[in-house]
């Protein structure tokens, strides 16, 4: 099976994530997907592939060569499976097209270049799909080729990443690579080693509800507290107003009544000290509200997702090193950037697991937008079978 047919059948899958069922995997169809890929990864040879009641995938490509003074290091693979809330992941339509230009949503370097694309009415799941596609791709050309020696890799998959639960039941031990990397980035040649310090936020407000013509001094009208509460908080550091190093604090959700309303934030900053400062200020809005409003008019629930992994990565630099003498080899320039996001491998790297992130290769990530240039996913595929060819 070509990369391409390979990463269209992974597609067909629905694996939409959903933080609202308290279950792992979160959505049914990630287990489903999750059961096709644990047979596919028998079936071209990989070993000791498990896959647990929470959806995990682990399988090993067994070493064929060793160093001259024992065995080389055990590198990983990993990648999620489930795609992001943010736009439809089902029924996806999908056409490979040669690309002439003109299309707003398609950077104009692709032109010439074969693109997967959609019907614009649903997402296509590259993020992370075709990470996924990459990975079992080089092992089975790994093991279709055995004068190619390598050393012992692992591969991990992983449900829920889209929701901040990628790693919540990753075992690390079990897992037992000296290190690894993800294949969740986006575009070719993209090398990460930094990401977001990372907040959920909910923010619940509690109003009283009166008959219109008789609230006054009575009603207290919670969505209009809410929104109180949104526009203190500065404009110009949101999502759409940031750029590389800067955080944001982003309202993703927000339902409300006359009684009721919640606000849903996400909280995003590389700095450390920032990215708690910045919590301290979504504390300190809450404190305003409920000094002028009475207490307990807003609850505030603040939990970390993850940190920014620069900081157990830079001890062991070797490993994006390693990365991007591999891209250069392959014929790729490096491209070496923070994450204005996260993935499993931010908390994989705290939890023992050094985890750099490579280029997936997709664009328009989360968008019904969402496309991805063919040779891009070649690329990628390309990368890592020359980092397996490098480790010492």
């Amino acid at each position: 099976m070509t990369i391409v047919d390979r990463f269209l059948k992974y597609v067909s899958f629905c694996t939409t994530s959903d933080e609202n069922t308290n279950v792992t995997p979160s959505t049914p169809g990630q287990m489903e997907f999750a059961r096709y890929l644990a047979d596919e990864l028998k079936q071209i040879g990989l070993t000791e592939v498990t896959l647990d009641e929470n959806g995990y995938i682990m399988a090993t490509l067994e070493a064929n060569d060793e160093c001259v003074n024992g065995e080389k290091p055990v590198i990983g693979f990993i990648a999620h499976m489930d795609t992001s809330p943010d736009a439809s992941g089902r029924d996806i339509k999908t056409s490979i097209i040669r690309y002439e230009g003109g299309d707003p949503y398609i950077d104009e370097r692709y032109i010439g270049q074969d693109l997967i694309v959609t019907d614009h009415t649903t997402l296509l799941g590259a993020d992370d799909k075709a990470g996924i596609a990459e990975i079992v791709t080089a092992m089975e050309y790994l093991i279709q080729h055995p004068e190619i020696k390598h050393g012992k890799v692992r591969v991990g998959f992983t449900p829920d990443e889209e929701i901040g639960q990628g790693a919540d039941h990753f075992d690390v031990k079990a897992f037992g690579a000296d290190w690894a990397y993800t294949m969740d980035g986006g575009t070719i040649g993209e090398l990460e080693y930094e990401n977001f310090n990372a907040a959920s936020c909910k923010i619940r407000v509690h109003g009283t509800n009166v008959h219109p013509g008789a609230a006054y001094h009575k009603m207290q009208n919670s969505m209009r507290i809410a929104n109180q509460l949104a526009v203190m908080l500065p404009r110009w550091e949101t999502p759409e107003h940031t750029q590389g190093y800067e955080g944001f604090y982003h309202l993703v959700g927000m339902q409300g009544t006359v009684e009721e309303t919640t606000l849903s934030y996400i909280i995003r900053d590389h700095d450390r000290a920032r990215f708690e400062s910045r919590k301290r200020e979504m504390e300190h809005l809450v404190r305003k509200l409920n000094s002028e409003y009475g207490e307990g008019t807003a609850e505030i629930e603040l939990r970390d997702q993850y940190y920014n992994m620069r900081e157990k990565i830079e001890p062991v630099m070797h490993v994006v090193n390693l990365a991007e003498e591999a891209m250069k080899a392959v014929g790729l320039t490096p491209k070496v950037k923070p994450i204005r996001g996260g993935t499993d491998g931010a908390r994989l790297s705290f939890e023992g697991l050094p985890c750099p992130n490579i280029f997936a290769g997709g664009e328009n990530f989360h968008s019904r937008y969402e496309y991805l240039p063919i040779p891009s996913l070649e690329a990628a595929r390309d990368v890592i079978l020359e980092i397996i060819k490098k480790v010492k």
